[in-house]
């Protein structure tokens, strides 16, 4: 007996080494190829990025996946008692594996076999770190025993604070939103501080399968595994059965947040903010990198832009009449269902869709587009309402010359036609028919002495269209540019009171015979450079680019950065090249600055995820500006090292004579401020383009307007009727509340009275007189000088006013008088 015993433990033994050795080969095997744990260390996870308006407010949000990295110090204790108490309750006492819970679910499976229900698993917080960020999802014996060595490494390696720090803000909660910071803000829009017992349950819940607790497709399922995990922290002793009880009363209470764009009417800004991230560090930094970017953008001076564009781009479309409904729908059953499938303008709240339920001579019925609640489920009520007659009357006017204009409500819209409306009254019974207008435009706004881009407005609609007209739109600038010919031309020696002939005039080029006109045609003979500006002449400013050679031209038109390479054709000295609202203002921004080189930005600063600044927009440097303490040394000198690209005295002579634009010339009754302004007018060939830039001492903005495929806007749609206006009411709204500034005059400028007709000194009492800026060594010609023309005899009329025009008329090409 005793040698039977012996025997069998002897082939026990031999068994258990066999076994042994062939558990040792099997672990040496999986554990060969095991991923090096040790880079959870360094984990840095994909992480949302944020752009922020000038005052902190958040603009928009770009994610693959939404994330938001918390340490586990700012995270609260409740929280963390929920999610332990829901996958882990041992997790501070186990080494990496929970033997206990391991035989529970070894048992359950036992049982389970057979009965075609997935095994129960019982993976701690621990194996699921090892999972996700080291293994695979295959529910393999491989995949298992890996994930149970790493666990036992990982802990040996780690705190256990750091594992559910790991764990916590790697999670997927469904939604897109990974991490337990963005699923707060996600489901509840909430910071984690803010959660309620009920709504850290809920979370909780989560990782199971966000899929199997939905919050509306598997609502009785989500509130059922809530209250689950509502017991177990009662069980675990992380919260008093009383509060779990009137947790459980709760309902779900899920609120999702609105993702893209947060800040209202930033979406222009966002857009092109998001496009330059792109460009300067790659897909990969914006979408994963969590990058913090402080804009420039200022919210007050953003809506003001998106107010003035969108009325004036309404009131000139409503102007050529209605075109046509947005659609049809059968109005045989339920009209709400399909109505609430239209897309609405998601940046225009004012609008609403609508159904026109019945439409007469009286007015007519409209239903208004029905919610759709968070689910997808279109809500029951169907609010009704009404447009009467005089709130469509516009409407009546056909856009389509081949159909005839109405005379009534009843022959513009009928049943079943989708719309836009925008209530009038406060009861909301009563609106007004709108129409998305076709033709576009644009807006910057831009404070002259930094280049921070403090406002983009690119078009009516960013949800209509994203295209920027702003930034994006390649543009002729028409008469706008001529301001760039005349500093050239004051660089050179001419000044403000040089004369040239504006008469017919024409080239020939290769054969070919070009003979510019003013617009409307006609000619005024002699005029200054001043009124060549103040009334947009075309004749004298080909003459005077031709006078001084286009090469000049070019060279300022690049200088100032309106375009890249400039053709040095004549027909470009009156803006027939294209460039954009943005290079325009940059460009008009050296003329209120002084003549200092600027580069326009919309982004101040970006942090990279760990709060480290990785770029700034700032030139100017100041060596001393960093002390600890003041022991008596000289205040700090902040360096300007923009470039000076322009003389002082040029930009302030172009700016005296665009002063000239608003109160005499071509906007002349359209810009209104309490404050100086200077600007110019720009109208392109067939008014397919109307433009202002202009600017106070503190502000410049330029405005756009055109069809985004060029066509004529209407004989008579000019800068000064279109653009000038906008600008006007915008600067308005701009500037209010803030303090008036003056335009800077640099040292040793003379100011001379002069005749506005002949440009020469203007004797006590004589009509027509201008007090003009002069540079030193220059000032009024003695005689009448010509530029363009010899033999030139003024008319009488220019005789009886300026006795010294009596003088020999000579002619010149400017230079110092």
């Amino acid at each position: 007996m005793i040698r039977l015993i012996g025997y069998l433990f002897g082939l026990a033994s031999v068994l258990a080494l066999g076994v042994a050795a062939v558990v040792a080969i099997y672990l040496h095997g999986v554990t060969r190829d095991l991923p090096d744990f040790e880079v959870l260390a360094s984990y840095e996870p994909p992480v949302t990025t944020r752009i922020h308006a000038g005052n902190g407010a958040l603009m928009a949000e770009y994610a693959r996946q939404r994330r938001l990295f918390l340490p586990i110090q700012a995270i609260p204790d409740r929280v963390k008692a929920a999610f332990l108490s829901a996958e882990d309750k041992n997790f501070y006492n186990h080494p990496g594996v929970d033997i206990t819970g391991l035989g529970r679910a070894i048992v359950v499976n036992l049982q389970n076999l057979g009965s075609g229900r997935r095994p129960v698993g019982a993976s701690t917080i621990t194996q699921q770190v090892a999972k996700n960020f080291l293994l695979s999802a295959d529910q393999t014996m491989d995949r298992k025993v890996k994930e149970a060595i790493l666990s036992f490494r990982i802990e040996q390696a780690y705190s256990k604070d750091k594992i559910l720090e790991l764990y916590l803000n790697e999670i997927f909660f469904g939604l897109n939103s990974y991490g337990i910071a963005s699923a707060a803000l996600t489901y509840f829009d909430k910071s984690v501080t803010e959660l309620t017992i009920a709504e850290t349950a809920y979370l909780a819940s989560l990782p199971k399968g966000p899929a199997n607790y939905h919050p509306y497709r598997r609502e009785a399922a989500a509130l059922e595994r809530r209250n689950w995990v509502i017991d177990r922290m009662v069980e675990n002793g992380f919260v008093e059965r009383s509060e779990a009880e009137e947790a459980k009363k709760e309902p779900l209470g899920v609120n999702l947040r609105r993702t893209g764009s947060y800040l209202f009417a930033s979406d222009y800004f966002s857009e092109e903010v998001r496009r330059q991230l792109i460009e300067r560090y790659g897909d990969k930094s914006l979408y994963e990198g969590g990058l913090s970017v402080r804009t420039s953008l200022d919210p007050e001076m953003q809506i003001a832009a998106r107010t003035v564009l969108q009325d004036a781009l309404l009131t000139y479309d409503q102007r050529r009449g209605y075109r046509s409904p947005i659609k049809q729908i059968p109005m045989d059953g339920d009209w709400g269902v399909p109505l609430a499938e239209v897309p609405a303008l998601s940046d225009v709240p004012e609008w609403q869709v609508a159904v026109v339920l019945d439409s007469s001579d009286d007015g007519v019925d409209i239903g208004l587009q029905p919610a759709k609640e968070a689910g997808g489920k279109v809500a029951a009520d169907r609010v009704r309402a009404r447009i009467e007659p005089k709130d469509m009357e516009w409407a009546y006017r056909s856009a389509d010359p081949d159909r005839k204009s109405a005379k009534s409500p009843e022959g513009v819209l009928s049943a079943g036609d989708v719309i836009y409306v925008e209530k009038v009254d406060e009861d909301g019974k009563r609106y007004r028919l709108r129409q998305l207008p076709r033709v576009q435009g644009g807006i910057v706004a831009m404070d002259p002495h930094t280049g921070r881009v403090l406002a983009v407005a690119g078009g009516f609609s960013y949800a209509q269209s994203e295209f920027n007209r702003a930034t994006q739109a390649m543009r002729q600038p028409g008469s706008s540019f001529k301001p760039f010919v005349y500093a050239a031309a004051l660089d050179t020696g001419y000044t403000p009171a040089s004369v040239i002939l504006d008469a017919p005039v024409e080239f020939v080029a290769g054969g070919e015979v070009w003979r510019p006109q003013n617009y409307g045609g006609g000619s005024a003979g002699p005029q200054t450079l001043r009124m060549g500006i103040e009334k947009s002449r075309n004749l004298m400013t080909v003459r005077l680019a031709n006078d001084m050679g286009m090469n000049l031209v070019a060279e300022y038109a690049e200088r100032f950065g309106i375009y890249d390479k400039m053709k040095p054709v004549l027909s470009m000295s009156l803006g027939s090249g294209e460039t954009t609202v943005l290079r325009m203002v940059s460009a008009y921004a050296v003329f209120a600055n002084g003549g200092k080189q600027i580069k326009p930005t919309l982004i101040d600063r970006i942090q990279d995820r760990h709060g480290k600044t990785i770029f700034r927009h700032e030139d100017q440097i100041c060596q001393t500006c960093n002390t600890d303490k003041y022991a008596g040394q000289e205040e700090p000198v902040v360096v300007d090292n923009r470039q000076q690209v322009l003389d002082p005295m040029t930009a302030y002579q172009i700016t005296s004579m665009m002063e000239g634009v608003v109160s005499r010339g071509t906007a002349a009754g359209k810009i209104k401020l309490d404050r100086p302004v200077a600007g110019k007018t720009g109208t392109s060939n067939d008014e397919k383009d109307a433009w202002f830039v202009g600017y106070t001492p503190d502000l410049v903005a330029g405005v756009y307007i055109g069809f985004d495929t060029p066509a004529p806007l209407g004989r008579g749609s000019t800068g000064g009727s279109l653009a000038a206006p906008i600008f006007g009411e915008f600067m308005k709204l701009a500037t209010k509340g803030k303090p008036a500034g003056k335009f800077f005059v640099p040292e040793g400028m003379s100011f001379i009275p002069v005749n506005r007709t002949t440009g020469m000194f203007a004797l006590e009492g004589e009509p027509d007189t201008i007090i003009e800026a002069f540079k030193p060594g220059t000032g009024p010609a003695d005689s009448l000088s010509v530029i363009g023309m010899d033999g030139y005899a003024p008319p009488e009329e220019i005789l009886r006013e300026s006795p010294q025009a009596n003088q020999a008329v000579t002619s010149g090409s400017g230079g110092l008088f």
